[in-house]
C-alpha cells in the first residue's frame, strides 16, 4: 500500500517553487505548470510518470486512481502557491499576473530540434549514451545535445579497420558520352513525425550504448555487460520512443485497469491466466526413445508481435469475438481430449469452470476449434475487457532488437547479445506496475506478450506432432522435448527462427525377449 511518503516528492517540488480530488481544465493545468516555471520532465519525475504522459494530461486526457489524486494534489498546491505570491487584495489573479522570473536554481525549459522539452541542469550528470557529464535532460534522460560532445568517450574503443564507406576513395574519371551513366542509388526514408528522414540517419542507440559502456570500463567485457544490463529498462524505453516516431498510433501508457488485472494481495497475482504449459506426455510407445530437448530462441522477442490493445480497456459481454480488438476474456474453456499426445492449450489447470484468459490464448482456442483443425469445441465467452488493437504496435521495436541480436551473433559480440536480451526480457517483465519501469504501466500487455510466447511454443509442439515427431514435454515459453528426426522439422542455430539443442537423453528400456515355453 502507498503511504504519505509517496507525496514527499510532490511536497519537495512545491517547496522549490514556493487537495482537492478534482482536476482543473487541461489548459489551466498547463498554465499552472508554466507559471511555476516547471518543465514537464520535472513534474513527470515527481509523479513517477513520463513527460509524454504529463503532456497528455495537459491536452485533455485525465489520469485515474492514485496518480489522479497525486496530480490533483500538485495542481492544488501550485494554485495556492501562486495565489499567495500574488497576495490578497491585489486585484490580480494568478492567471493575470506576469510569469515570475526564473529562480537561479530552477532552470527554464528549452526545446531541442525535435521539439522535445530540454531541461538545463545546474550540475552535470552522466550522459545516457557516453557516461560523460552532460548539462541537459531531454524527455527525462540526461544527454549531450551536440553529438560531437559524446565522441571523446567513444574514442577510447579500439578502432577496427575502417569501414568501406570511411576509406579514402580514388576519384573516378568523369564518364564520357560513350560510357553509360549508372543511376544514383535511391534514398530509403522513414517517417519521423510529419517529416521523413533517410533511413541511414536513424540513430544506432544499441551500438552507441555498447561502445560507450566498453569505453567507460576500459574494454572490460564483464563490467560493461553488467552496466548495460543494469540500465536495460530505461534504454529499452528510449529505443521504444525512437521506434515509435512517426507511428500511426499513440500509446496510452497509464490507462485505467479493471480489477481482474490488479493483484489480489501485496505478493499475490491478479486473476488473468496466462496458459503457461508444463506438460509431460503420460506414456511413450514401448521400447527405447532418444529424446532431444530443444531451446526456442528469443521466445519473448518473437512474442512482441501480437495483437495489443491501444487504448483503455472497455467492458463487453456476449459470445462474439471481434478480431479488430484485443484484451482479456472470461471464458469457459472447452474439454481437451488429446492430453496423451499434446498439451492442453490453456496449460495445466485443475480447477474447472470459467477463467480469465488473454487474447493469444482465446485466438489459439478458436483456431483449434475451427473446421480446419477440429481439435476441440469453441470456448464459451462470457465477458471481455478489450480495446482497438494492432499486431504491429511494437514491430519496429522488435525489428531493431532482432537486427542487433542477429548482428551480435554473426560477429560473436556477447556484450550486445546479453544487453539486447536484457532489454526485451525486462521490458516484458516490468510492463505491470513495476518500480523499475514507470514509463509504461500496461499489465494487460505483459500478460498478452507472455501468453503469445506460450501460444507460439504450443504451435511448435503441434507442428512437431503433425510432422510425425513424438512430443514428450512442453515447458514454459522456450523448451520442447521431442523424439524423432527433429532436424527435418526445425532448423538448428541461434536465430529467432531456429532452435538450439539443450540436452539429449534416453527414455525406456528394450522390450524383453519372449520367455521360452515351459516343458512338462
Amino acid at each position: 500500500m502507498s503511504g504519505v511518503g509517496d507525496f514527499d516528492a510532490i511536497d519537495s517540488l512545491l517547496a522549490a517553487v514556493g487537495p482537492e480530488a478534482g482536476l482543473p481544465a487541461p489548459a489551466r493545468r498547463q498554465e499552472l505548470r508554466e507559471l511555476a516555471r516547471l518543465s514537464k520532465a520535472q513534474v513527470a519525475r515527481a509523479l513517477g510518470v513520463s513527460p509524454s504522459t504529463v503532456a497528455g494530461w495537459e491536452s485533455g486526457r485525465d489520469p485515474v486512481g492514485e496518480i489522479r489524486t497525486k496530480y490533483a494534489y500538485l495542481l492544488d498546491g501550485l494554485n495556492a502557491k501562486l495565489a499567495t505570491e500574488v497576495g490578497p487584495g491585489s486585484g490580480q489573479s494568478a492567471t493575470e499576473q506576469q510569469p515570475p522570473a526564473p529562480a537561479a536554481d530552477v532552470p527554464s525549459p528549452e526545446c531541442d530540434r525535435h521539439g522535445d522539452e530540454v531541461e538545463v541542469l545546474a550540475v552535470g550528470e552522466p550522459c545516457v549514451l557516453c557516461g560523460a557529464p552532460a548539462r541537459h535532460r531531454v524527455a527525462g534522460f540526461v544527454q549531450h545535445l551536440d553529438p560531437a560532445d559524446c565522441r571523446p568517450a567513444t574514442a577510447a574503443v579500439p578502432a577496427a579497420e575502417p569501414a568501406a564507406d570511411e576509406r579514402p576513395v580514388r576519384q573516378a574519371p568523369e564518364p564520357t558520352s560513350s560510357t553509360p551513366r549508372t543511376p544514383a542509388p535511391s534514398v530509403k526514408v522513414v517517417p519521423v513525425g510529419r517529416r521523413v528522414q533517410a533511413a541511414a540517419e536513424m540513430p544506432d542507440l544499441i551500438g552507441e550504448a555498447v561502445a560507450a559502456a566498453l569505453a567507460e570500463h576500459a574494454g572490460d567485457v564483464e563490467a560493461a555487460t553488467a552496466a548495460l544490463v543494469k540500465r536495460a529498462i530505461p534504454d529499452a524505453m528510449t529505443l521504444l520512443d525512437e521506434t515509435r516516431k512517426g507511428g500511426r498510433y499513440d500509446i496510452v501508457a497509464h490507462p485505467w485497469m479493471p480489477d481482474v488485472l490488479r493483484k489480489q494481495s501485496a505478493r499475490g497475482a491478479d486473476q488473468v491466466w496466462e496458459a503457461r504449459p508444463k506438460w509431460t506426455r503420460p506414456e511413450l510407445p514401448p521400447g527405447t526413445h532418444t529424446v532431444t530437448a530443444l531451446d526456442i530462441n528469443g521466445a519473448y522477442l518473437s512474442a512482441l508481435k501480437t495483437h495489443l490493445p491501444l487504448g483503455q480497456l472497455e467492458h463487453s459481454s456476449g459470445f462474439a469475438h471481434d478480431r479488430r480488438r484485443a484484451g482479456i476474456h472470461l471464458i469457459t474453456p472447452p474439454h481437451w481430449a488429446h492430453n496423451d499426445v499434446l498439451p492442453n492449450p490453456i496449460g495445466n489447470r485443475d480447477e474447472p469452470g470459467p477463467l480469465w484468459v488473454t487474447e493469444p490464448t482465446l485466438r489459439l482456442l478458436l483456431r483449434l476449434s475451427s473446421p480446419k483443425h477440429g481439435l476441440c469445441d469453441p470456448p464459451e465467452i462470457h465477458e471481455s475487457y478489450t480495446s482497438g488493437a494492432t499486431e504491429g504496435l511494437l514491430e519496429k521495436f522488435r525489428i531493431a532488437l532482432k537486427n542487433a541480436r542477429d548482428t551480435a551473433i554473426a560477429v560473436g559480440d556477447e556484450v550486445t547479445l546479453e544487453y539486447v536480451k536484457a532489454m526485451y526480457s525486462k521490458f516484458v517483465s516490468t510492463l505491470g506496475e513495476s518500480n523499475y519501469n514507470r514509463e509504461i504501466y500496461r499489465t494487460d500487455w505483459m500478460h498478452l506478450i507472455r501468453s503469445q510466447a506460450f501460444s507460439n511454443l504450443w504451435m511448435k509442439a503441434f507442428k512437431a506432432h503433425e510432422e510425425g515427431l513424438t512430443v514428450v514435454r512442453a515447458m514454459g515459453t522456450d523448451e520442447l522435448h521431442v523424439a524423432g528426426d527433429w532436424q527435418s522439422v526445425f532448423p538448428e542455430g541461434r536465430a529467432v527462427t531456429e532452435v538450439k539443442v539443450k540436452d539429449h537423453y534416453t527414455v525406456g528400456t528394450p522390450a524383453p525377449a519372449d520367455a521360452p515355453a515351459s516343458q512338462d
